[in-house]
């Protein structure tokens, strides 16, 4: 996607159709930059602009070319000449082989004349050949940034310190076995990445790296590590996860600066005190405490983890007892220790849009990922498999906190979760172990405190307002029990906005809960904090209500004549003997449990708004979101460039997991096969972090005449909760009540339909084909006239993603350069006939819609798909083949 942003990008400065060197160099080269890897001939555009434009070539201060280029030789010999290059880019990765899997490149050396580049700070020779680090390198005076990642490398040079300005350097993913010892007179270098090699032991001049931030080692043989890494004083992050080590410093607990110290997964087996009680070390994955190994223990431990990365396509891997890493398309990680398993096993997984139905929030849950179906469910590992999800950080951790939350089959449950942030995407991911598969999520709660209540008593405060504390008394139970605590704090001004009274004050609102049915033997003291502005010299006692609400939050209760209430400058204190929610209200409002359960409901609600654009290079393609208050500036900022429409609609309150609709009026329709479509209605589930969003087609089904189409789109909400706020209840009386919100829509004047009326098209016709198979389903012709229609301008990278070269591009536009719709078709069918045997065709047709941006087409396709495979299946019924078909009708489920 990044690549094909960037083409489009460099397409759009070149100007639509522009193919001479000429036209690229006359406006590419404006900004001394030349991005040629998003072509597959970019040495060859390369070669020819600097034998026509030499002048403006030598001038280029960033330069990236493809090193799976077949010209790539030829280019290296120009290189020299750039005297202005500051960044060098010569990565491969950028074709694949027939299994899907990123291809290196076949950059094996440089040119010794590159050493002379002198304004050349930044260089990245990433997923390449290169088995020892060309000569010229460690000659470049000016260079900061070094790549070399995912090569073959065995060694660096000996006069590898010679590079003294250098400040970041990455080797992972090579084969060193060992590092230089002048590496310690890199004096500025700040970040040192070396993870995934061979490396065996560090030279002691490690530890002259005084400037180093962080240093990545893990995924090593490293069994020790040299004292000198104390001398890190600068050191931050220092990551020793996944090596053979038996022992570690203590002085590395002195580090001032250190904010994380991994440790995961080695073979330690004793942990200095000093490093055991920091913070900020994981020390999960070794053997604390146990007894010395077998040696074949010793041997089976040092054997390398394999790792396995799957493509979007595939759904399923195999565990072996050796372990293994996998790395998921969508971002997820898993770790399988050894031994996890004693046979091999089939892990299946999928990841599924939540469902409210059965995926219970709890109040005041936000949830910030989708749902991960990992199977056979319930299957038991003999060690805990740890697991790292991606989640959409929400806009505030203040008084939340994220955690991962599973299924048993029964009920929903937390685990003991940890928020990391990836060093190099800064994307969030929540971390966690288990012992068994079902569903996983992640959702940010409001932050829980828990503790053990033995006999002898104890006392529990709030992490997020100390002022409120539990003290249990020795006696209160007879059984050690577990309580938990949360608090969700609530502004003065929040409760003026919805009670409408500027007299009304709450306290925080507290909820107790615990693991036993049984009251406690003794009253539990409670302390809470007394509303904003009221303390004890000013407290009317006739305005002031404890109230206690059920579970649920549905009924609220005064309980203040019920109880004792003591009361400080600060302070409410009262005693009770069994937990949920308390509030201390100081308000002259006579219903007051009326008020707080209104207030309740609100504070569990969203502020959103609607839109509806229309893309400007296409009008019946109509983009429908519903976004979170918050964010509506930045999403329509983000868009602006693409889509034009009205402004957003008045702001709406909803609920987290709430079903909406989008209905087209005035003579405008959609694609009523389409799953998500319910009586003509398209259907959401709003979730608050999650993208409420369709890209969809719309047309007129009625005869314009040419004519343009005003028309409309109007949201409404869903089946009505059971309980909702008594102020939202009211609006939704009468027959308007499900309406949320209305935005205007404009079709452009017609045009005429490919395959409606032949006269426009002078004759270009195909003939009939049908892509895909009975199992699947057929794309059709009619099929493909519709996908066409809406290609625009995206057509030709859609053509390159889809496999014809560029000159079979170049050469469509120039046999239709008057007509647009012509070489959308002509690309489209040219493809479909060389591809109609190929029964992979029409996920090859998916992917290509997605690579090029096109998420919409690719939904479409999908959807057209779905339907053809559930034709199928009823076919397969209706003639009694059910049977015989289930390991296919089950492959397809799977899909």
């Amino acid at each position: 996607m990044q690549k094909m942003a960037e083409l489009l990008g460099l397409r759009d400065e070149c100007g639509e159709g522009a193919s001479g060197a000429s036209a690229l160099a006359g406006s590419c080269l404006a900004d001394n930059r030349l991005n040629l890897d998003v072509y597959p001939d970019g040495c060859h555009r390369f070669l020819q602009l600097f034998k026509g434009r030499r002048g403006e070539v030598v001038q280029v201060e960033f330069l990236r070319l493809s090193s799976n280029d077949r010209l790539l030789g030829t280019t290296l010999g120009i290189l020299p000449h750039l005297k202005h290059l500051k960044s060098l880019v010569l990565k491969g990765g950028h074709a694949r082989d027939e299994f899907g899997s990123c291809q290196r490149g076949s950059l094996t050396s440089l040119p010794p004349d590159v050493g002379n580049l002198s304004c050349l700070t930044h260089l990245d020779l990433s997923f390449n050949s290169l088995s020892t680090l060309p000569s010229c390198i460690v000659h470049l005076p000016s260079l900061r940034a070094l790549l070399v990642s995912h090569n073959s490398l065995v060694a660096l040079p000996e006069d590898f310190g010679s590079l003294s300005k250098l400040t970041f350097f990455s080797a992972m993913k090579n084969q060193l076995k060992d590092l230089p010892q002048s590496i310690g007179e890199l004096a500025v270098l700040q970040d040192l990445d070396l993870s995934e090699n061979a490396l065996e032991f560090l030279p002691e001049e490690v530890g002259n790296l005084h400037n180093c931030t962080e240093l990545d080692l893990s995924g090593n043989r490293l069994s020790s590590i040299p004292d000198s890494l104390a001398n890190l004083k600068s050191l931050r992050r220092l990551h020793l996860h996944s090596n053979l080590l038996v022992t570690v410093p203590a002085s590395l607990a002195s580090l001032p600066n250190l904010s994380r110290l991994d440790l995961q997964n080695n073979c330690l087996r004793a942990v200095p005190p000093e490093i055991q009680t920091s913070p900020f070390v994981r020390l999960r994955g070794n053997p604390l405490g146990e007894t010395e190994p077998s040696p074949q223990a010793d041997e089976s431990s040092a054997r390398a983890v394999r790792r396995l990365f799957l493509a979007s396509g595939e759904d399923s891997f195999t565990v072996t007892s050796e372990g293994c890493k996998v790395v998921l398309a969508c971002g997820i990680h898993f770790y399988f220790p050894p031994g996890t398993a004693s046979d091999p096993l089939r892990i299946y997984f999928r990841t599924l849009a939540p469902d409210p139905q059965w995926v219970k929030l709890r109040h005041h849950d936000v949830l910030l990922s989708r749902v991960l179906e990992l199977q056979p469910h319930g299957v038991k590992f003999q060690q805990e498999v740890q697991i790292w999800m991606p989640y959409a950080s929400p806009q505030t951790l203040h008084q939340r906190e994220v955690v991962v939350r599973t299924f048993s089959g029964q009920s929903w449950s937390d685990l003991r979760t940890r928020v990391e942030q990836k060093r190099k995407s800064k994307k969030h991911v929540a971390h966690c172990s288990v012992l068994h598969f079902s569903w996983f999520l992640v959702v940010s709660r409001l932050v829980q405190n828990e503790c053990k209540v033995p006999t002898e008593g104890t006392l529990l405060f709030s992490s997020v307002d100390p002022n409120i504390k539990v003290t249990f008394p020795p006696g209160v139970t007879e059984e050690t029990r577990s309580v938990k605590l949360q608090v969700l704090s609530v502004s003065a001004e929040e409760i003026e906005e919805i009670t409408a009274d500027a007299g009304c004050r709450a306290s925080p609102l507290l909820c107790l809960s615990q693991d036993s049915l049984v009251d406690f033997l003794r009253p539990v003291r409670i302390q809470l904090p007394l509303p904003p502005g009221v303390t004890g010299l000013n407290l009317d006692r006739s305005r002031l209500h404890l109230l206690h609400g059920d579970l649920e939050g549905q009924t609220w209760d005064d309980i203040t004549s019920q109880v004792v209430l003591e009361f400080t400058h600060l302070y409410a204190v009262f005693e009770v003997t069994h937990f949920s929610w308390y509030w201390l209200w100081y308000t002259t409002k006579t219903y007051i449990g009326g008020i707080a359960k209104k207030v309740y409901e609100r504070l569990r609600m969203y502020q959103v708004n609607f839109i509806a654009l229309q893309r400007k290079k296409d009008p019946e393609q109509v983009l429908l979101q519903c976004v979170p208050k918050h964010k509506v500036d930045p999403v329509l900022k983000k868009l602006q460039d693409r889509y034009r429409g009205p402004e957003p609609s008045d702001m709406v309150e909803m609920f987290e997991g709430e079903q909406f609709f989008a209905a087209f009026e005035r003579g405008i329709s959609i694609d009523m096969d389409r799953p998500d479509c319910v009586d003509g209605r398209l259907s959401f589930i709003f979730y608050s972090h999650l993208k409420n969003m369709k890209e969809i087609y719309v047309t007129s089904p009625v005869d314009r005449k040419g004519q343009a189409v005003k028309g409309q789109v109007s949201f409404y909400r869903g089946a009505v909760p059971e309980s909702i706020p008594e102020d939202a209840s009211r609006r939704r009386k009468g027959p308007d009540s499900l309406w949320l919100a209305t935005l205007p829509i404009k079709l452009p004047r017609l045009k005429p339909r490919w395959g409606e009326n032949p006269g426009p098209l002078n004759g270009f016709s195909f003939p009939p084909l049908n892509l895909g198979n009975a199992e699947t389903g057929y794309l059709t012709q009619a099929n493909l006239l519709s996908i066409a229609r809406r290609l625009g301008a995206d057509w030709q990278t859609i053509g390159l993603n889809l496999g014809l070269t560029y000159q079979q591009i170049e050469r469509i536009g120039y046999n239709n350069r008057e007509d647009l719709d012509k070489q959308i078709l002509d690309m489209l069918f040219s493809w479909a006939q060389q591809n109609s045997e190929d029964p992979d065709c029409v996920s090859k047709l998916i992917t290509a819609m997605k690579e090029s941006g096109r998420q919409d087409i690719a939904d479409e396709v999908e959807t057209i798909i779905e339907l053809g495979r559930q034709k199928y299946r009823e076919s397969i019924r209706r003639v009694g083949l059910e049977q015989e078909s289930g390991t296919e009708d089950s492959a397809i489920a799977m899909v």
